[in-house]
């Protein structure tokens, strides 16, 4: 195996820059050309901050993890053994805000693909994290190894999608105990684009940021200046961050590996009814994470997780893309920039099928999630039925809806000659434009183009036997994997990935008692 020494990483980025120069030139990221959206008052803003900050020091957060609440205490936390109960004082948590950074650049294996978080910069990740997958053929069912791999396939095949936001669907045929190794494998093998860690123990951890450093061959001090790797942590609401999770914020801030604090508060159930009062826990919630990112590492990059909704109060399931959800989406990116970090926000939906209400929630989730200024939109593309499943057909349509999104972001520019005084010259009154020169030129570039919507006439649509958007997607679903081609890996990379995931499986991989 070759070693991996500077002149070799430079003949390694040769190499993928001759092949990036033959292919098309990639989109630029979309970034926002407006203003974010200020659904509250700057006053409600900051009653929000003093109820979170009183909501920190006088009832505190429940810290599960013995070495955390140690770290905390050395930074004036107030800790109660007893019950594992930590308040924070208000001076401890003002210290800590502004000492994350504003934004970053997330590294991918293929430079082309590195996404800036922050600022007015937006990604949009896959689905992540679901149970089961679902496609019109095969029906829903659970997670496993080859739809796994289809999704990676699939989601690599879409330049809608910046990112992995975790496993797109649970491969749980894979042994939990090896089953990171294999996932990421693929996810580094199969795709060139940004990944995410889960922070399930230590071991884990550690494996994540030891395979991004291989796939990007690079040294420790590099992967310790550019962060190539991101977890979500996801707190216990109401108030409580478990061992896995702290651990989470241990192992990857200390190498510099940005952390995503994200609540998930629910309102009516593991938070207040009241949107006010969900986004108050939720804000609280993630504060205290913030105060221990930055005080297991000032300085390093923390994004402000929102993921707050509602139940249906009749049955108790989950709701997205509800109003109380967009509201509670722009509030939290005006929060998170109050503090001034990125923001994570979600698209969701609740629907079980695809259809209108699949449709409907989601460009309502979307849409929340751009208004509120969101730069890290998880769950982007595939998420079905409240998370429970992916699926393929999804994550089609959600990719034709983020490029028309992308597209209404993309900033007004028009030259002299767009302003088309000539063109309606030569046509005139009562004329056409769809010969005249001005249109013709073009024509192929002049407007966004879905993959899904169909806008023949009705007789037309009827004669190629009445498709609908479950159709199309699937057909083009299933197109893209026959036609994927992986991305192109360095041999002597792909023999370093081969041998860590080799070796830490022979050690038996990571517990599974967490």
């Amino acid at each position: 195996m070759e070693a991996v020494t500077e002149g070799t990483r430079e003949r390694r980025r040769a190499g993928r820059g001759a092949e990036r120069s033959a292919k098309a030139p990639k989109a630029p990221q979309p970034r926002l050309p407006f203003a974010p959206v200020e659904l509250a008052t700057p006053e409600q803003i900051e009653r929000i901050h003093q109820a979170s900050l009183k909501v920190l020091e006088e009832i505190g957060i429940e810290v599960l993890h013995d070495g955390a609440r140690v770290i905390l205490k050395k930074e004036g936390a107030i800790v109660d053994e007893a019950t594992q109960r930590v308040r924070f004082p208000r001076a401890l948590v003002e210290s800590k805000i502004g000492l994350a950074p504003k934004s970053f650049i997330l590294h991918a294996r293929n430079p082309e693909n590195n996404v800036v978080i922050g600022e007015n910069a937006v990604a949009f990740g896959s689905v992540a994290s679901a149970p089961n997958v679902a496609d019109r053929d095969g029906g829903r069912r659970p997670g496993n190894h080859k739809d796994y791999q289809n999704l990676l396939r699939l989601g690599q095949s879409l330049d809608a999608v910046h990112f992995w936001g975790g496993y797109p669907v649970e491969p749980a045929d894979i042994h939990a105990s090896v089953r990171h190794l294999d996932a990421l494998y693929d996810m580094l093998t199969l795709s060139d684009k940004p990944i995410h860690a889960y922070s399930l123990g230590a071991e884990r951890n550690l494996d994540a940021i030891e395979l991004v450093r291989i796939a990007r061959g690079v040294d420790d001090a590099t992967l310790d200046r550019e962060p190539s790797v991101f977890t979500i942590i996801n707190s216990n609401s109401p108030l409580r961050l478990d061992i896995p999770m702290m651990e989470g914020i241990i192992r990857m801030a200390k190498r510099n590996q940005p952390v995503v604090l994200t609540p998930f508060t629910l309102a009516g159930a593991m938070a207040p009814v009241t949107v006010a009062g969900a986004i108050v826990e939720q804000n609280a919630e993630a504060l205290a994470g913030l105060v221990f990112t930055q005080s297991v590492n000032p300085g390093a990059p923390f994004v402000y997780g929102a993921f707050t909704s509602n139940v249906d109060m009749k049955t108790g399931s989950p709701a997205f893309g509800t109003p109380e959800q967009m509201k509670s989406a722009i509030i939290g990116g005006q929060l998170a920039r109050r503090y001034g970090v990125p923001y994570r926000t979600s698209n969701t939906c609740a629907a079980n099928t695809i259809d209108a209400q699949a449709a409907y929630e989601s460009v309502f989730s979307l849409w929340g999630a751009i208004m509120g200024g969101g730069n890290l939109i998880m769950h982007a593309a595939g998420w079905m039925e409240g998370g429970l499943h992916a699926g393929f057909e999804k994550m089609v349509i959600d990719a034709d809806l983020i490029g028309m999104i992308s597209e209404f972001l993309r900033p007004l520019s028009f030259s002299d000659d767009d302003l088309a005084f000539d063109a309606m010259k030569e046509v005139g009154p009562g004329g056409h434009f769809f010969g005249c020169e001005h249109t013709q030129s073009r024509y192929r570039n002049a407007f966004f183009s879905p993959m899904i919507s169909d806008w023949r006439n009705y007789e037309t649509w009827r004669e190629a036997g009445s498709p609908t958007a479950y159709d199309k997607a699937n057909r083009l679903y299933k197109e893209r994997l026959a036609a994927f081609t992986p991305p192109p890996i360095d041999d002597a990379i792909r023999a370093e990935l081969d041998a860590f995931v080799a070796k830490r499986k022979a050690e038996g991989g990571a517990p599974t008692d967490f």
